[in-house]
């Protein structure tokens, strides 16, 4: 018996070993390889691609997005991409030499790619030894998605985005360029999250353009070699019709918000505050400010949606008017309870810092609106904001000069009609125009208006929002970000006014 048994394993095993090894039983590989796939294929070291690397297959389908009318984009390249690997958008580059200029964006084709070369060309990937007949056009003038992307994400990761069709929203320049400045050359592009190199060949049809002060730059990016030979990502517009003009005037924010406390160690009540920095000298007996805090915890009244705005009052909205008192340029400056501590009661006094308005809120209403409360801010997750104004006349079509939200529970908007909700401004987070399709979104919470700091969800957190404004600009060159600083009842004001808090350029 032991004997057959073990003969019978034997030939079970022979049979398992002369059968030949499929991955995908009864299924047959794709002929398309994403561009996602190529690109990752690629160690430092040429290689010829076979259907052996590339898993089966031999093409790509793909979209063109190069367009050599307008001069600028490196001579003989075609430029594609797609989204096959998990939706994940990758381009490459393909040198066809003066035949690539006979494809134009939207076009979508099949490229056989079994033979050529993946190599880099000037720190640049392509597909080498790829001719026309290798190409097939397979339809024209298809929509090509828009990608919105930050400059710090172009740097951060040059190879995701390189020959790829990108917009860089409200971009700019520091200083701001004089009228004869012209796009021709390389240009340092801010769009408030960083800084990428905008080139423009002298001989491209809009080098003579002059810059802009407030536009958006639809661009493919090629990362050449730079110095250590790290790459050197480059945005270049294809067309004139790549530069999309938004504004031609400086808005300048006279007064920023770089902090607050909503959240105290023990009691809420006298000791809430916020932290702001003026732009330029304020005397506010001759130029009166407001700031209004919103609370949208399910316990404030009125409920439902804000039928006006900041100046809904009760206990949705709470005013603080700025009447009396100075802030010289980049210094900050406090609003709240009578408190002035920094982490509640019996914790380090705040007195001595330039008090520009405080009160007890538990005991007295909002200057115009607002009903004593035990909490300015809402600490259940739903949102709470504060908005500054200039003068202290706030109606519901009053719009802030800066504002902030944090979290996004709770009754805010409502397209309606008619629409209501809480009016922004054009700040690092918010858009009164949506930058792309230029349609209005005056709300928080409307169109691209979605962004919001993070509720901490304990107590002691001091909400630090680190930034560089340029006042000579009117813009952000560095984007605010929320630090969570936890206190104590011992913590220092160095802490709340040092290292990593706003500061303005000089």
């Amino acid at each position: 018996m032991k004997r057959i048994i073990y003969s019978l394993l034997l030939l079970t095993m022979a049979f398992l070993w002369g059968c030949k090894k499929d991955n995908y039983p009864g299924a047959a590989i794709s002929p398309y390889i994403a561009i996602f796939d190529i690109r990752n294929l690629y160690k430092g070291e040429d290689l010829t691609l076979t259907t052996d690397n590339m898993f089966g297959s031999e093409k790509i389908a793909a979209m063109v997005v190069s367009d050599h009318s307008g001069g600028n984009l490196p001579e003989g390249l075609l430029v594609v991409q797609d989204r096959r690997r998990l939706s994940q958008l990758r381009g490459i580059s393909i040198p066809l030499g003066a035949q690539a200029a006979d494809f134009m964006p939207g076009d979508s084709v099949i490229i056989n790619v079994s033979g050529g070369v993946l190599t880099k060309v000037d720190g640049v990937l392509q597909i080498t030894g790829i001719t026309p007949g290798d190409i097939t056009k397979v339809s024209s003038g298809n929509a090509i998605p828009l990608n919105r992307v930050t400059t710090s994400q172009v740097l951060e990761r040059p190879d995701r985005y390189e020959s790829t069709l990108l917009v860089v929203v409200k971009g700019g320049f520091d200083p701001l360029p004089a009228p004869t400045d012209v796009m021709s050359g390389d240009k340092l592009l801010n769009d408030g999250f960083g800084e990428l190199t905008l080139h423009t060949e002298p001989g491209a049809t809009f080098a003579d353009t002059t810059l802009k002060i407030n536009a958006n730059y639809y661009g493919i990016v090629f990362n050449f070699n730079g110095k250590d030979g790290q790459p050197a990502p480059q945005l270049r517009l294809r067309t004139a019709s790549d530069l999309a003009v938004l504004s031609s005037t400086v808005e300048i924010t006279p007064v920023i918000i770089t902090g607050f406390m909503s959240d105290l160690s023990g009691g809420d009540g006298n000791y809430e505050y916020i932290q702001l920095m003026a732009t330029r000298d304020i005397d506010f007996a001759a130029t009166p400010f407001s700031v209004v805090v919103t609370n949208n915890a399910n316990a404030s009244t009125p409920t439902g949606y804000p039928a006006n705005g900041w100046a809904t009052g009760d206990r949705r909205t709470f005013k603080f008017n700025l009447t009396s008192g100075t802030a010289a340029k980049g210094t900050f400056f406090y609003v709240g309870g009578a408190g002035k501590m920094i982490n509640g009661s019996s914790s380090t006094s705040m007195s001595s810092l330039n008090w520009i308005r405080s009160f007890d809120y538990t005991k007295i209403d909002g200057d115009g609106f607002g009903t004593k409360t035990g909490g300015l801010f809402a600490n259940s997750g739903n949102a709470s904001g504060l908005a500054v104004f200039e003068g202290t006349d706030i109606t519901v079509d009053s719009r802030p000069v800066d504002v902030l939200f944090i979290a996004t529970g709770g009754s805010l908007y409502t397209p309606g009609p008619p629409p209501v909700g809480y009016r922004i401004t054009n700040t690092d987070f918010y858009d009164v125009k949506n930058p792309i399709t230029l349609e209005d979104q005056p709300f928080y919470r409307s169109g691209t208006n979605t962004l919001s700091l993070v509720y901490n969800g304990g107590q002691g957190y001091f909400n630090l929002l680190g930034g560089e404004y340029n006042p000579a600009t009117g813009r952000w060159i560095k984007a605010r970000s929320q630090t969570a600083l936890l206190l104590t009842k011992q913590s220092l004001i160095t802490e709340i006014e040092g290292e990593g808090s706003t500061t303005l350029k000089q």
